[in-house]
């Protein structure tokens, strides 16, 4: 038995072939090349498909409700509550391309000349109630950074008031500063330990960041070379598997959520002589 044949109205074959049109386009771009522009024709596309659709889910969604009555149906509501849920998708898609419209990738810009006049530098690891054993090997990595000792100090700062902390910080050669109450967390622990620093910069790690020895070297450079610099934001590389990287198997085969915000949204910030301060 022959399937019926159906023949849509002519607006709807006009939407459909260009619809598997634009896809096509899009795919072609995105494997012919990986410049700027094929990116921001990428992006163009979308937005106008959006738009498009945007403009036909209002229409339709409007003859419906408005059709039959149906307009003072209790479910009125919810229909339209989906519709602004698609209209917050879009607000979403439009704002992300407009964030990450050309991101900057900037290289790290290394330190340069005499080593006596490299600025000073306090570096501080804020903790509260994670184990020592945690804590120890960001410190003991921060203590070991290559640069000039005389123009480093490494400050531990305990909001936990922990005696075996304090024991710790006089066995490595580090700072300790305890607080008497935790006032606004961790910004309220950094906050009090900033009233106490004399270095020209600060480097921040959590409790649980173990930065790597060169990590001065290519970060200060960039204050260095600009003064009007406020803020340097360094990606983060996780040794260990998330849960669901563990349980999927993906460690290390698959590019993780981390590296979405850390190489794509931040790069994008960038443009806009933003950054978000992470940890």
């Amino acid at each position: 038995m022959l399937a019926p044949l159906v023949i849509l109205p002519l607006a709807w074959q006009e939407q459909a072939i260009l619809g598997a049109g634009l896809m096509l386009l899009g795919i072609f771009l995105n494997t012919s090349s990986r410049s700027i522009n094929v990116t921001m024709i990428l992006m163009t596309i979308t937005v106008f498909s959006t738009l498009r659709y945007g403009y036909w889910r209002v229409i339709q969604t409007w003859e419906g409700i408005t059709s039959a009555g149906h307009i003072y149906r209790g479910d009125t509501i919810f229909v339209l509550l989906l519709l602004a849920a698609e209209f917050f998708a879009f607000s979403t898609l439009i704002l992300g391309y407009f964030q990450t419209l050309r991101p900057l990738k900037r290289q790290p810009q290394p330190l340069a000349g005499d080593p006596a006049h490299w600025p000073t530098v306090d570096v501080l690891v804020p903790t509260y109630n994670e184990p020592l054993h945690v804590v120890r090997a960001t410190v003991i990595a921060a203590k070991t950074i290559h640069y000039p000792a005389e123009k480093v100090r490494v400050l531990l700062l305990d909001d936990g008031r922990r005696a075996e902390f304090r024991e710790f910080a006089a066995q490595v050669g580090v700072e300790y500063i305890a607080r008497e109450n935790n006032e606004h967390a961790k910004a309220g622990n950094i906050n009090h330990a900033l009233q106490e620093l004399s270095g020209e910069f600060v480097a921040i790690f959590d409790s649980d960041h173990v930065p790597a020895r060169s990590f001065l070297h290519m970060t200060l450079g960039w204050f260095v070379s600009d003064p009007r610099l406020g803020l340097v934001q360094t990606p983060h590389q996780f040794y260990s598997p998330d849960p669901l990287e563990k349980n999927l198997g993906l460690f290390r085969r698959v590019p993780s959520e981390d590296e979405l915000f850390h190489r794509l949204v931040q790069d994008g910030s960038d443009l806009w002589n933003a950054s978000f301060f992470c940890g």
